[in-house]
């Protein structure tokens, strides 16, 4: 396989990665990489609609110090497991991002729950700050005693400024911009979006990030460099070994 072929092997490998990604990965040694690769059709599908947000400004100094929440959706065409949303929690600090399918906004709370029991227990620290944009799904009474309860501080934004969350909102616009290129590469149905914007989830958080200067989420997180190895395109051929005594 020549150089150019391998590159746009592992640009779809990481979910159609830019350019820049590529570039990064080159200069930490990837040997498989080139610089050398062709137009890929899918990422201009993918990527083609984009809505500016401005960037976080100072990031904080600790993981957990402050978490960046959104809801996405309603989706057009409801998932496989019948999920119409999916909620991002980003830890400021790391920019690691975890998502939750929901079928309906009302959901958010268990899983808001489910996330904290989380990464509190694997980093035995605390979440600080907690920042959403104003919702219905978050405006609950029992979702703020619960916020003060754990002496969690809720930002919540201004109305009718979602550029105040642009951490939340840019990744999400990532996930689904990933996701598109994904389904279009693998010729794949809009029903499946769930499970692309999972593996999205999974490659941007080892993926190379400008706001970390170049470094990894799940490399700032865990303090260990993720491994490619394991990658594959989405939606190529898989087998599956059955064991003779099954």
């Amino acid at each position: 396989m020549v150089s150019g072929e391998k590159t746009i092997l592992w640009h779809q490998r990481l979910g159609h990665i830019g350019e820049k990604g590529l570039r990064i990965l080159h200069g930490k040694g990837m040997d498989n990489i080139s610089l050398d690769f062709d137009f890929c059709e899918n990422s201009v599908y993918g990527k083609q609609n984009r809505v500016s947000f401005p960037s976080g400004g100072r990031r904080t100094k600790q993981i957990l110090e402050l978490v960046h929440n959104d809801v996405f959706g309603p989706v057009k065409v409801p998932s496989l497991g019948k999920s119409m949303y999916y909620v991002s929690f980003i830890d400021d600090f790391s920019r690691n991002t975890w998502i939750y399918f929901l079928k309906k906004k009302s959901e958010f709370f268990d899983r808001f729950q489910e996330f904290k029991a989380l990464v509190e227990n694997q980093t035995e620290k605390k979440i600080k700050v907690l920042r959403t944009d104003n919702g219905g799904e978050f405006c609950s009474k029992e979702f703020e005693e619960f916020c003060k309860k754990f002496g969690i501080a809720w930002q919540k934004n201004t109305p009718y400024t979602p550029q105040q969350n642009g951490v939340a909102k840019r990744m999400n616009k990532t996930l689904m911009e990933r996701a598109r290129c994904m389904l279009s590469g693998a010729g794949l149905g809009q029903e499946f979006w769930a499970e692309a914007v999972d593996i999205a989830c999974y490659l941007v958080n080892r993926s190379p990030s400008s706001a970390l200067e170049d470094k990894t989420p799940q490399e700032i997180w865990t303090g260990k460099k993720p491994s490619l190895s394991h990658l594959r395109v989405f939606g190529c051929d898989a087998y599956v070994h059955v064991p003779k005594e099954k």
